[in-house]
């Protein structure tokens, strides 16, 4: 049995759950093109080891939150918060340049 880490209710059985997808933010639909929107919806990099997933608890809290498994082992651990999320370029698979940090005025 699997059982995921709610942060608000604690660990249940991931029956309690409903995966959403592969960690990341959803493009804008206004400005996306139609390109970018499929390779949202049906592009993912299914890789062998850590992946950041988002998950729903709703036999529970009925809150979404993100965690990481290890695709092989289904080893559980929660992100580190100080982290920015990886991209949705990232999630399917490109490569996306680094911006630097612009330091305030």
């Amino acid at each position: 049995m699997i059982q995921l880490p709610c942060p608000w209710c604690g660990p249940r059985n991931v029956s309690e759950f409903r995966y959403t997808g592969e960690g990341g933010s959803r493009p804008d639909p206004e400005t996306t093109t139609p390109h970018e929107w499929r390779r949202y919806l049906y592009m993912h990099r299914n890789p062998l080891g850590w992946t950041k997933e988002n998950w729903y608890h709703g036999s529970g809290c009925r809150r979404f939150f993100s965690l990481e498994r290890h695709t092989d082992t289904h080893e559980i651990r929660m992100p580190d918060p100080h982290v920015e999320e990886a991209s949705t370029s990232e999630n399917a698979g490109e490569s996306s340049m680094s911006q630097e940090a612009v330091e305030p005025r």
